[in-house]
């Protein structure tokens, strides 16, 4: 593997803000393809891209670098979402949103203790209000014993005695392994750490092509290492060539998959809009989350009420398809809808004092269903695998919720794909 210099490593600390300088920077003896100016590129800079790169960078002797178009981490669907810890009781049995969930919420409570990163375990709240909904609570409460997630049912007195303000009419699943984290705070200490481990941010990196290299000895796509162009603040292009090459582009990711894959292998992306919506008044102010019954073929899990850690309220995320992954105008579209959701659950909500917020978009592989049950399009499940045919290239695509949770361990399985 690729080791860096000293003289390399100063320089490259130099030049974090943008490709430009970073190649041909390291000592090449120790690496199996000569060439090569990186062990591992890894695209995007969002929660599961840190994690990824951060896993990646304990390995010994390799040299990865994390190639972020905006100026910072995080900018995208990591900083806008309802920040929820989640315990991975929507999703199918043997399901990689299943398994990584599970696994990545247990990582992210013991990595937010012992590094003092800001997060509330304060479980979540499914209510149901009449017969339906409570069919498909006891459904979610089946699914999760099935795959050893605790909930349970509280009953009405006990209700009342805990959130006096929220309406289950017909019953109220508890989910205590939920809680909510300061997703800031929590990029910020994967970038730190794994600046510290000797990984290179190049932020300001557009990426503007990829291409695979072969060798003399192989044909194969990769084998030759992956040639990386971006395009610098001033316009001016940069390249750079690492061994193996991660997608984990977000909203990009299909885009930059299908510039890489035949056509025939191309996919369409999804992108699925929420806005959320702000709350104003002190009061009602449960200390809980707060999630109506999940709806069969619903792209989210309706508008709920989650907190941030200072314990401001706030609603969403509504749904909504759009055509770019840019569209990021907070919409009322669908405020009367959701204020109609919400005094269902919370019916002493001062409806004055809901307002707009801020919107995220949700990466997607179709108009699916968010839980196990599907719906129209079924149940999408994340895509993470090392490409057929190429070497060297894994690539995430449709790594929406529960993506967060989920993020330590997708760098684990990522880490698996390169090294087990």
């Amino acid at each position: 593997m690729i080791a860096p210099t000293r003289s390399g490593v100063a320089l490259l600390r130099r030049n974090t803000t943008h490709l430009q300088g970073l190649s041909r920077t390291f000592a090449s003896s120790a690496s199996r393809k000569a060439d090569a100016d990186f062990t591992h590129a890894v695209v995007g800079g969002g929660a599961v891209g840190l994690a990824i790169a951060r896993r990646l960078q304990q390995q010994p002797g390799v040299a990865t670098v994390l190639i972020e178009r905006h100026g910072t981490v995080g900018m995208e669907t990591s900083s806008r979402n309802s920040e929820v810890i989640h315990a991975g009781i929507y999703y199918g049995h043997d399901t990689l949103k299943t398994k990584l969930c599970i696994k990545g919420k247990e990582m992210l409570y013991h990595l937010c203790s012992r590094q003092s990163i800001p997060h509330n375990n304060c479980q979540k709240w499914i209510v149901a209000q009449d017969a339906a909904q409570l069919e498909a609570t006891e459904k979610v409460h089946q699914h999760a014993s099935s795959i050893g997630v605790p909930t349970h049912f509280i009953t009405k007195e006990e209700a009342a005695r805990q959130e006096p303000d929220v309406r289950g009419e017909s019953g109220i699943l508890v989910s205590p392994t939920t809680g909510i984290i300061d997703s800031h705070s929590y990029m910020k200490h994967l970038e730190g750490a794994f600046e510290e481990a000797g990984g290179i941010c190049a932020f300001h990196s557009p990426v503007t092509r990829i291409t695979p290299l072969t060798t003399s000895a192989s044909s194969t796509p990769g084998s030759g290492g992956w040639e990386i162009a971006t395009k610098t603040p001033d316009g001016e292009e940069s390249t750079i060539v690492a061994e193996t090459l991660i997608n984990s582009a977000g909203l990009n990711a299909i885009p930059l998959s299908n510039s890489i894959l035949p056509a025939h292998r191309h996919l369409q992306p999804f992108y699925c809009k929420g806005s959320y919506f702000s709350y104003s008044s002190s009061h009602p102010r449960p200390k809980t989350l707060v999630y109506p019954a999940p709806k069969v073929g619903l792209g989210g899990l309706g508008t709920h009420l989650t907190l941030d850690m200072g314990g401001q309220v706030r609603f969403g995320p509504d749904v909504e398809w759009v055509d770019s992954p840019d569209d990021l105008a907070v919409s009322d579209k669908n405020l009367r809808v959701a204020l109609g959701e919400i005094k269902e659950y919370l019916p002493g909500v001062d409806t004055e004092s809901i307002g707009l917020d801020y919107a995220g978009i949700r990466p997607k592989l179709g108009k699916a269903g968010v839980t196990h049950a599907g719906g129209k399009g079924g149940f999408v499940d994340f895509y993470i695998k090392k490409e057929e045919g190429f070497e060297g290239f894994v690539n995430l695509l449709g790594i929406e919720s529960p993506g967060l949770t989920s993020s330590l361990a997708i760098g684990e399985e990522v880490y698996g794909l390169l090294y087990r």
